[in-house]
């Protein structure tokens, strides 16, 4: 007869060992995203309520993280609003949000080559406010 296998020795401890490591690393990432959402409902409030001022502010991966994918703009000529996701945004996940404002410009109110800026308002989970009405090409305008 010979000695115990080592899996039946040591093959109980391994696999609490590896349950423990997963479920360490399930809670890390649901405290992470919530680290995340609260940094950006702050940063949210803060714009929402005061105007500003817009930094320090979390980056694009941290809001979409967090759940919040669209950024409230709203022109500063013609007071249009948009949600703009911010998945569809091509800039790298570690952006800050408040670099992206000197970039958008409405598209509404342009004339030639002058587009007016826009000035951020919120962050929200779901587009609110579409930007422009989608008309079917059957349709009469």
């Amino acid at each position: 007869m010979g000695t115990r296998s080592r899996d039946v020795i040591w093959g109980g401890r391994i696999m609490g060992a590896n349950m423990r490591a997963r479920s360490a690393r399930e809670e890390a990432k649901r405290a992470v995203c919530t680290a995340d959402r609260a940094e950006a409902e702050a940063w949210s409030m803060r714009m929402e309520g005061y105007g500003g001022p817009a930094q320090p502010s979390p980056t694009i991966g941290q809001c979409i993280n967090g759940g919040l994918h669209f950024l409230e703009v709203e022109c500063n000529r013609c007071k249009a609003r948009a949600s703009l996701p911010l998945s569809a945004i091509r800039r790298p996940r570690d952006t800050e949000i408040w670099k992206l404002e000197a970039s958008l410009k409405c598209r509404s109110c342009r004339k030639g080559r002058y587009a007016p800026p826009v000035h951020m308002i919120k962050l929200t989970e779901q587009q609110e406010i579409t930007p422009y009405r989608w008309v079917h090409p059957t349709e009469e305008r």
